[in-house]
C-alpha cells in the first residue's frame, strides 16, 4: 500500500519584510533564535543579498542589520505563515 503525506499538501511558503526600528544586536537576535526553533518549518532570514538560519544567534548578528533597514522573514513548512508572523513581530519591535 502507498500512502501520500499530508504535510506536502498543506505546506506553504511565506514572506514578510520587516523594516527595523534597531541595530539586530543580541538581545532581538536572541528572541528569534528562541522562537524560530519553536517552528518546524524551514525559516530564513534576509538582508543585503545574505541568507542566514534564523536559529542561531551568531548567525543573525553576523547580517549586520541596522535601524532602517528591511530584513525579509521567509518560510516554508505547515507552520510557516505563523513563523514569518512571530519573527516578524519580534524584528518590528526589537529595541
Amino acid at each position: 500500500m502507498s500512502s501520500s503525506s499530508d504535510s506536502a499538501t498543506t505546506a506553504a511558503a511565506h514572506e514578510a519584510a520587516v523594516v527595523l526600528p534597531a541595530d539586530l544586536h543580541a538581545r532581538p537576535a536572541g528572541r528569534i533564535a528562541r522562537a524560530a526553533a519553536g517552528f518546524t518549518s524551514t525559516v530564513r532570514l534576509r538582508y543585503a543579498g545574505r541568507t542566514v538560519d534564523p536559529r542561531g544567534v551568531l548567525s543573525l548578528m553576523s547580517l549586520g542589520a541596522l535601524a532602517g533597514s528591511t530584513v525579509t522573514v521567509h518560510a516554508e513548512g505547515t507552520d510557516a505563515e505563523a513563523a514569518v508572523a512571530a519573527l516578524a513581530d519580534i524584528l518590528a519591535t526589537a529595541e
